[in-house]
């Protein structure tokens, strides 16, 4: 409603069927399940079945809805379409990614690549995304092109405000109860953690210092773990810059 009256496109295989949407008398909604055919096979070979299932319904979800809901122009501005358009479609692909799925196309693309490095997501769908806005200039010009330029860094921006697995934080405990706490987060966490001998420079009590990097997700799990193991805990998390070595993503 916001995107497609102005024909300013959204990235990846969206985009791209967006175009051939366009130019053939075939609907986008089916050109977008034709062209994530290929890519959701590669995706169910690395990413799982359970990832790829919430794709293929993501997609026919989104291809259904393409066919049926009236293509309206909400404004007559294409820079408020392009803008608006962007923010409603990075926040649903940050939610759809940050639970187990994706929207089919680059989002997929993209989060093989992010498993084999640190890189947020957005921007590098963003990347992936920008030969849309080469194809696009070519087909309804450069204004438009430019116009969709904005519209996908709008929703690469976005993925990365929902989407925040890439962010990776250093956790430092200083704990009375040490072995209980290390139990719990070695059962409930993937991560390795080390553990240190300290004492209070003021108390001169022995304690236990638990220290770990996670990611940003995995906030949630530790915070409410350690408030249950030791409420009076000492704990302080950073963002830490970069990760090297044997750290599970």
């Amino acid at each position: 409603m916001f995107l497609l009256p102005h024909e300013v496109l959204t990235g990846g295989v969206t985009g791209l069927a967006m175009v051939f949407g366009l130019l053939s008398p075939i609907n986008t909604g089916i050109w977008l399940v034709i062209l994530n055919i290929p890519i959701l096979i590669i995706g169910w070979m690395k990413l799982g079945k359970e990832f790829i299932g919430n794709s293929i319904f993501s997609v026919l979800t989104t291809s259904i809805a393409m066919q049926y809901i009236p293509v309206i122009k909400v404004t007559e501005d294409v820079l408020l379409s392009a803008v608006f358009g962007g923010v409603i479609a990075g926040i649903a692909i940050g939610f759809i990614v940050r639970f187990y799925g994706s929207t089919g196309g680059f989002d997929i693309i993209g989060l093989l690549l992010t498993q084999k490095r640190d890189i947020p997501l957005g921007g590098l769908i963003f990347g992936l995304n920008s030969v849309v806005v080469f194809i696009s200039g070519f087909v309804f010009g450069w204004d438009l092109a430019l116009y969709t330029m904005a519209s996908i860094y709008i929703t690469g921006i976005l993925i990365d405000r929902v989407h925040t697995r890439h962010i990776k934080l250093n956790l430092m405990v200083v704990t009375d109860r040490g072995e209980e706490l290390k139990g719990e987060l070695i059962k409930n966490l993937i991560r390795g953690i080390t553990v240190m001998d300290g004492q209070g420079g003021y108390s001169n009590t022995e304690r236990k210092v638990l220290y770990t990097v996670i990611s940003r997700y995995e906030l949630a799990i530790v915070k409410p773990l350690i408030t249950k193991v030791d409420p009076k805990a000492f704990v302080s998390i950073s963002e830490t810059v970069e990760v090297i070595g044997n750290f599970r993503r």
